[in-house]
């Protein structure tokens, strides 16, 4: 069997870690087996049409890496891959059902069906509309919504490649819109219409539409179509685990992740391992790794949570993998105006220290803006420090100038001079490294975290270290 997947996004919104999640595995099934994956527009929703929002998808697919086979920006020859453009595609399927006598125009106004919802209510029965559905219905002539009509409601059995053996009753089946009075396609028509005419073998999703599966089913069955392999994927939870992940958790778009510097293998990295395990401890992959070893079988079926703290740790990892040149690119929009009047060579330098620190590349800026500008005083940084607080202006004053003497005494000004000089501070004064270091550090670069002491007063130069202990 030739594998075709597919991720049919809706342009309603910017791309959140669950849109990609669901474009991630599909798209390893698809490179897995040679097989190719499909890029799908579903924009039949008109009134939450977002304009420029497909830009925004397909800019943050191709960040990541996940590329497509067929779609947008790259054709093929089971077009068009927007839904808007394929509305005859699906008034020619409504025709099959209509002839079949499993579809019908609705006729009913919207209040008519709201006193359907009451009868049923004071009946205290569930609803369906095919309870109410009317004997002789009018053609469909495009005017009016049609709906699929469900002739012989019964259980559905199937499998969920992620979820296992799945059923549901023939309450589970209703007369459901096909085609909206505006001639557009509802999701529930038009993603199986879709699917079938461009051969998707395999259809992964949020597991929000297993509920909807046995209509899917009923419809299959209608259009003589043979159901491709479904596979609905666990929410992604909320930090606490008790909820699925939302705006007011925190989650981003995958753009602003971009824009804070996370890096897309640490992204894809991350997303990948959310709910899907190789089986080993292993935590980091590569791409390749994770089209190697990825299989629906691994995936749980519990949501997974949201740990930001995880993202960062593997963001860091994935940064100081990076050679220097590459990580230099990538870092270009990052570094503080100030270092914009500096040479390639020093600017290296400094993101060469500041490597092995670095969380994101957003924190570059921070990180380094005292290697290009006089850092701003902030005694915050002395008085909340546990041991620095302790001491008086007269003993910060005294270790201060011991280190002032022996910096201007130093015959070379390197890493390994200066190390030796700071053990030698450390003898001569009786203190220890957290204080001492501590001190000196705050005092040249005013940060609250910095790369190695003795590499950062080589790179800032003797004059300026100095210069700049004497000011505080």
């Amino acid at each position: 069997m030739n594998t075709r997947t597919r991720f049919a996004p809706s342009p309603t919104g910017y791309i959140h870690v669950g849109n990609v999640r669901s474009a991630l595995f599909p798209y390893l099934i698809a490179r897995q087996t040679d097989g190719q994956f499909v890029l799908r527009i579903e924009d039949t929703d008109r009134a939450r049409f977002v304009p420029g929002a497909e830009d925004l998808i397909l800019d943050a697919l191709e960040w990541l890496g996940i590329d497509w086979d067929e779609g947008p920006r790259k054709g093929g020859d089971k077009g068009p891959y927007h839904q808007s453009e394929r509305l005859a595609i699906y008034h020619r399927w409504a025709q099959k059902l209509i002839s079949k006598g499993l579809a019908y125009a609705d006729p009913y106004t919207p209040e008519e069906v709201q006193s359907f919802r009451e009868q049923a209510k004071a009946a205290k029965k569930a609803f369906l509309y095919r309870d109410y559905r009317p004997e002789n219905p009018p053609e469909w002539d495009g005017t009016k919504p049609l709906r699929f009509k469900v002739s012989h409601p019964k259980r559905y059995t199937w499998d969920d490649a992620v979820m296992g053996e799945l059923s549901a009753g023939p309450e589970a089946l209703d007369d459901f819109i096909l085609i909206k009075a505006d001639g557009y396609p509802t999701y529930n028509f038009a993603h199986i219409v879709d699917d079938a005419e461009m051969g998707i073998t395999h259809v992964i999703r949020g597991i929000e539409y297993i509920s909807s599966t046995p209509r899917y089913l009923s419809l299959y069955e209608a259009l003589d179509i043979t159901p491709p392999v479904l596979a609905c994927l666990p929410h992604i939870m909320a930090p606490d685990g008790k909820k699925k992940l939302g705006k007011r958790d925190g989650a981003k778009s995958v753009t602003d992740y971009r824009t804070d510097g996370i890096l897309p293998e640490a992204m894809l990295n991350f997303l990948a391992s959310m709910g899907w395990n190789d089986g080993t401890e292993q935590e980091i992959f590569t791409k390749d790794e994770l089209i190697e070893k990825f299989s629906l079988d691994r995936v749980q079926k519990s949501g997974a949570r949201f740990d930001e703290k995880r993202l960062l740790w593997m963001n860091g990892y994935w940064i100081r993998s990076l050679d220097l040149d590459d990580l230099y690119r990538r870092v270009a929009n990052y570094w503080p105006a100030e270092a914009a009047a500096y040479e390639d060579v020093y600017k290296k330098q400094v993101l060469a220290l500041a490597q092995d620190r670095l969380k994101t590349l957003a924190e570059l800026s921070m990180m380094t803006r005292y290697f290009f500008a006089e850092p701003v005083r902030n005694d915050e940084l002395i008085t909340s420090n546990k041991q620095l607080k302790k001491l008086d202006e007269t003993e910060i004053r005294e270790l201060l100038t011991a280190a002032i003497d022996q910096f201007e005494a130093m015959d070379a000004w390197t890493p390994e001079t200066i190390q030796e000089t700071l053990n030698q501070l450390l003898e001569t004064t009786g203190q220890k490294p957290g204080i001492l270091f501590s001190l000196i550090r705050i005092a040249v670069t005013w940060a609250p975290f910095s790369p190695q002491l003795n590499d950062t007063l080589a790179l800032l130069g003797r004059d300026r270290a100095v210069t700049r202990l004497k000011n505080f």
